[in-house]
């Protein structure tokens, strides 16, 4: 069993950038694939939508199309702490994070195939 607990969320103004992090209870080294998801509270019916995710090991990354370019994703394996930095926020960045984890070496965007949750921070962007 993986715990995990984001922190870093708050409330920024458009353009501003906020990082948040997500630290695992064990070590999520080896074949790991550490992701981002938000979900907008306001969007009742709607999924949690893929942000990020990364491969523990190697490093590769992939991107949501809406992110592409403002948000990075980094990992510290010492820490075992998983990084979102985010930058250029717009208000439709607006939701809850969660930080999910899942064995394996696809960058899957599905939420379904991450049997791990964290409990979520908020990001909050005003206009």
């Amino acid at each position: 069993q993986v715990h995990l607990v984001e922190s870093g969320g708050g409330l920024v103004q458009a353009g501003g950038s906020l990082r948040l992090s997500c630290v695992a209870s064990e070590r999520t080294s080896g074949s790991y694939i550490m992701a981002w998801f938000r979900q907008d509270p306001q969007e009742s019916g709607k999924d949690r939508d893929f942000v990020a995710a990364i491969h523990w090991n190697s490093g590769d990354t992939r991107y949501g199309d809406s992110v592409k370019g403002r948000f990075t994703i980094s990992r510290d394996n010492a820490k075992s702490t998983v990084d979102l930095q985010m930058i250029g926020l717009k208000p439709e960045d607006t939701a809850v994070y969660y930080c999910a984890a899942r064995r394996g070496t696809a960058l899957a965007i599905s939420r379904a195939v991450y049997p791990y949750w964290g409990q979520g921070t908020q990001v909050t962007v005003s206009s």
